[in-house]
C-alpha cells in the first residue's frame, strides 16, 4: 500500500509492496511480447511523461514548492535536444544531445530557482513566477516561424513545430548505431523510469530527504536548527526540474517533433492535475496514478478532446474537495482499513 508522507518513505520494509512491485515490473517487461508495435510505442509515450510528474511530486509534495514550470524545463530540454541532434549530425550523437539537453534544463532551473529562492519569493507567488516563465517561453517559441529563427541548420518553425531531428540512437560496434524506437525505446524508457523511481526513494529516505520534509513543515524551525533551507530547496528544485527536462528530451526523440503547444498553459496545468489527483506526497502513488490518468486521458481523447479536458478539471475539483491528500492515497488508506477490519473479524483458531 502507499504511504502518505509526513516523513520520508521507508524502503524495503513492506514485503507485500515489493512482491506487487515485482509482479507489475514482470508484466511491463512481458508486455511487448503480446502487444503490437503501435501499442508498445504508445505506452512508451505515456511513460515518458511520468518523469515530469515524479519531478513535480519531489518539488511540491516533498518540498512544499508549487511549481507551474515543469513544462518550461520540458520545453528547454525538448527544443535543446532537437537543436543539438540536428547540429551534431544525429546518429550516435543523439545520446550526447539528450544528456546536454537535460543539463541545460537543470542549469535553467538553477538560475530561475536561485532568483526565486534567494529573492524570498514564497507561497503562491512561486507558482505565479514559474507559470509566467512558462508562458513567456511558449509565446516566444510561437513567434519563431520565420527562416531567421534557426540555430545552425535547426529551424524552430514557430507553431508549426521543430522537426527533422533523429530519434535516440546508441552507438554500437564500429560505425553502426542502434536506433531506439518501438520496443527498444520502450525498454530503455522503462529502465530509466525504474532507476529514477528507486533513486528517488533512496533520495527522499536519506538525511537530505528528512531535512526537506522538515523545511516543508516548518522552514523557520529548520533554520534555527542550523540548516540553510535555501540550499536544500534549490537542490530539490533543480532535481525535480531536470526530471521534467528528461521528459522533454525523450518526448522529442520519441516523436522527432516538438511544438510550443506542449509548453503552454493547458500543458503546464496537466502535471498539477496528475500529481494532485494521485497523491503529491508519495512518489509511488504519483507514478502509478499519473500513468493511469494518462491512459484514461488518451483513451478519451480518441473520442473527444474537450471531454478529456473537462474530465481533467473535474478530477482536480473532486481531489481538492473530497481527497486533498490524493485519490490514490485515499483509496489505499480505505483498502488498508477494510483489510484490517476483515482480519479483526476473523475468528481465532482454537
Amino acid at each position: 500500500m502507499f504511504k502518505s508522507l509526513n516523513g520520508p518513505q521507508t524502503i524495503g520494509n513492506n514485503r507485500p509492496f515489493w512482491i506487487g512491485f515485482g509482479v507489475v515490473l514482470a508484466l511491463m517487461l512481458a508486455y511487448p511480447l503480446v502487444a503490437d508495435a503501435y501499442s508498445v510505442g504508445n505506452v512508451a509515450y505515456m511513460l515518458i511523461w511520468v518523469f515530469m510528474a515524479l519531478g513535480l511530486s519531489l518539488i511540491w509534495g516533498y518540498g512544499g514548492i508549487l511549481s507551474f514550470g515543469q513544462t518550461f524545463f520540458f520545453g528547454i530540454a525538448g527544443y535543446g535536444y532537437g537543436v543539438l541532434a540536428i547540429n551534431l549530425g544525429g546518429g550516435g550523437m543523439t545520446l550526447l544531445a539528450l544528456v546536454i539537453a537535460v543539463t541545460l534544463a537543470a542549469l535553467a532551473a538553477l538560475v530561475l530557482g536561485y532568483f526565486i529562492i534567494w529573492g524570498g519569493v514564497g507561497g503562491v507567488f512561486i507558482g505565479i513566477v514559474t507559470l509566467s516563465a512558462t508562458l513567456v517561453l511558449a509565446f516566444f517559441l510561437g513567434q519563431t516561424a520565420g527562416p531567421e529563427w534557426h540555430v545552425g541548420p535547426a529551424r524552430l518553425n514557430g507553431y508549426n513545430g521543430m522537426k527533422g531531428m533523429d530519434g535516440l540512437n546508441i552507438a554500437w560496434f564500429g560505425d553502426s548505431n542502434v536506433e531506439l524506437e518501438g520496443v527498444s525505446l520502450y525498454y530503455v524508457v522503462l529502465l530509466l523510469l525504474l532507476l529514477v523511481y528507486l533513486g528517488l526513494r533512496v533520495f527522499v529516505n536519506s538525511r537530505f530527504g528528512n531535512v526537506i520534509v522538515a523545511i516543508r513543515e516548518d522552514a523557520q524551525r529548520a533554520e534555527l536548527l542550523g540548516y540553510d533551507t535555501r540550499k536544500y530547496q534549490l537542490v530539490l528544485f533543480v532535481i525535480g526540474s531536470a526530471l521534467a527536462g528528461l521528459s522533454g528530451a525523450l518526448y522529442t526523440s520519441w516523436g522527432q517533433f516538438i511544438t510550443p503547444a506542449s509548453i503552454g498553459l493547458p500543458a503546464a496545468a496537466m502535471p498539477i492535475v496528475w500529481v494532485a489527483f494521485s497523491g503529491r506526497s508519495d512518489i509511488t502513488a504519483t507514478m502509478i496514478g499519473s500513468f493511469l490518468i494518462l491512459l484514461t486521458f488518451q483513451t478519451l481523447t480518441v473520442y473527444s478532446q474537450q471531454a478529456a479536458l473537462v474530465l481533467m478539471g473535474a478530477m482536480l475539483l473532486v481531489t481538492v474537495l473530497a481527497a486533498p491528500q490524493g485519490f490514490m492515497i485515499s483509496v489505499s488508506r480505505a483498502a488498508t482499513r477494510l483489510l484490517r477490519r476483515v482480519g479483526a473479524d476473523k475468528p481465532s483458531r482454537p
